[in-house]
């Protein structure tokens, strides 16, 4: 619901999960609460996406698959904008340590041949999370398995025919 209307009621969460008002306040005292509650679980599951790529280890055509389509999964399941909460020092920092792990792991992709070198600094970083949420956002008929089938031949071969 928040990530068709970021903001939606309390009242209007409720009644789409079914439950009364008062529910949803036994748990959490205000919006803000249950809104960090849910960026938190987010940022959880995408930390848990990038560990599970084993980015590091794994070699980079693996992992880059593994995490792409983990991180589909995660855009599915958990379709709120971070954004609103970078204000947060906690969630800015866990936040960009994702970041950094994913850059360290292009940057490793580039020097393994995986990716073209030459490219302007930052730029598979800033491609890759828009070609995943495009996929996760508009092609729902696909499993995660087949929505990064397509996020990695787009980035490794473009749309061109050369």
């Amino acid at each position: 619901m928040l990530a068709v209307d970021p903001g939606a009621s309390v009242a209007s969460i409720a009644a789409e999960a079914g439950v009364d008002r008062r529910t949803v306040y036994r748990r959490f005292a205000a919006r803000e609460d249950l809104l960090a509650a849910i960026y938190d679980a987010r940022l959880t599951a995408i930390e848990r996406a990038v560990e599970d790529a084993r980015l590091r280890e794994a070699p980079v055509a693996v992992a880059l698959h593994r995490y792409v389509e983990n991180i589909i999964a995660v855009n599915r399941d958990w379709p709120v904008d971070l954004t609103r909460m970078l204000t947060d020092d906690t969630v800015h920092a866990r936040r960009d340590a994702s970041i950094a792990e994913v850059d360290a792991f292009l940057h490793r992709a580039t020097t393994e041949g995986l990716l073209r070198p030459g490219q302007p600094e930052g730029w598979a970083g800033a491609l890759l999370p828009q070609l995943m949420h495009l996929v996760s956002r508009t092609m729902p008929d696909l499993s995660p398995a087949q929505a990064a089938d397509v996020v990695v031949d787009t980035l490794l071969r473009g749309l061109g025919t050369h």
